[in-house]
């Protein structure tokens, strides 16, 4: 029997398919880096002096990167690597995004699926933007969509170059749309104003050959059709601080789309470890099924969380999450 590596078993999840042995694992972001390693998360770290270093300086702040990107998915056998930039001075973060992942491939191989931040979406605007984004949906409603146009189309010229260079094989859509109690727009607004915008950029990354993850944290159960009428390949993070069941959400549209998540955070923070076990273990039951499930939590491994928690639930992971041979 083929033994299929992280990457084609991710990518036969995210078509709906049920990989043999061990389910896919992923986590939008590991920050315990410090903690697990010693070593600082790449998007906490600023190059900035970048401007000033020799070409051989900057190759190795690149490779040094991409080498704990690699480590991290080693480690805790993550299926695919989201990249995150680190903050930098005097170039572009899409820019540093290609260099890590040209060196991630270069010491991987095909190893690990790649992805990059590729959102171009209204999101949930901060407290200080709140009021200005209602009243420009107010007051010039066409203005708003023609700037969601014009985002949409600076993310696909973006993804042209993505798949130009070559490496990657995704993006993450990490624009945020609910809150644990309803989305910021209501159903009805968010179809007049996401729906539409992301649905023309999943069909243009798709026509690119690449794979599209929406992830949103909250209560997407209100705008659930209109995410799976955008056609993404996945949905992260299946919130359930937001109420998102994936019991339902499998019952609903599992056949129609991968899930990944569900593993409460939250409880891995501040729950017991009977809590915290009994969400990863209600994930795989329910999540596993039939295949098109990739098993992560409901955000990503932050900073504060506990390692010892995300190391427990994986043990549950190897012991519970795995197909037939």
């Amino acid at each position: 029997m083929k033994r299929y590596t992280p990457r084609e078993k991710f990518i036969i999840a995210l078509e709906g398919g049920q990989p043999s042995g061990r389910l896919p694992h992923f986590e939008l972001v590991f920050y315990l880096t410090m903690e697990a390693f010693g070593k600082v998360h790449p998007q906490h770290r600023c190059f900035s002096q970048w401007h000033q270093m020799s070409q051989r300086e900057r190759e190795s702040q690149i490779r040094d990167v991409a080498q704990l990107y690699i480590q991290i998915a080693r480690q805790y056998e993550h299926s695919a690597i989201y990249i995150h930039p680190p903050y930098c001075e005097g170039c572009s973060g899409q820019e540093l995004i290609r260099m890590i992942a040209a060196d991630v491939r270069e010491l991987s191989g095909d190893e690990f699926f790649l992805c990059a931040p590729g959102d171009a979406t209204y999101s949930i605007p901060s407290g200080d933007e709140m009021m200005d984004f209602i009243g420009k949906i107010s007051d010039d409603p066409q203005g708003v969509k023609d700037e969601a146009e014009k985002m949409v189309d600076a993310a696909l010229a973006q993804g042209e170059k993505y798949r130009i260079r070559g490496g990657f094989d995704g993006f993450c859509l990490c624009a945020d749309y609910c809150f644990n109690d309803n989305p910021f727009l209501s159903p009805g607004m968010f179809d007049e104003y996401v729906t539409p915008y992301l649905k023309r950029l999943i069909s243009g990354y798709r026509e690119m050959g690449f794979y599209a993850i929406k992830h949103t944290d909250g209560n997407i159960m209100p705008i659930l059709d209109s995410l799976i009428e955008t056609d993404p390949h996945a949905l992260h993070s299946l919130d359930p601080q937001g109420g998102v069941d994936i019991a339902e959400v499998k019952r609903i549209c599992g056949d129609k789309i991968c899930l990944i998540g569900n593993v409460n955070c939250g409880l891995l923070q501040t729950g017991s470890e009977e809590e915290a076990a009994a969400s990863a273990r209600y994930s795989l039951k329910h999540g596993m099924p039939g295949g098109g499930y990739i098993f992560s939590t409901s955000n990503c491994i932050y900073t504060g969380l506990d390692l010892h928690r995300y190391e427990m639930i994986l043990d549950i992971w190897r012991s519970k999450g795995n197909y037939p041979e």
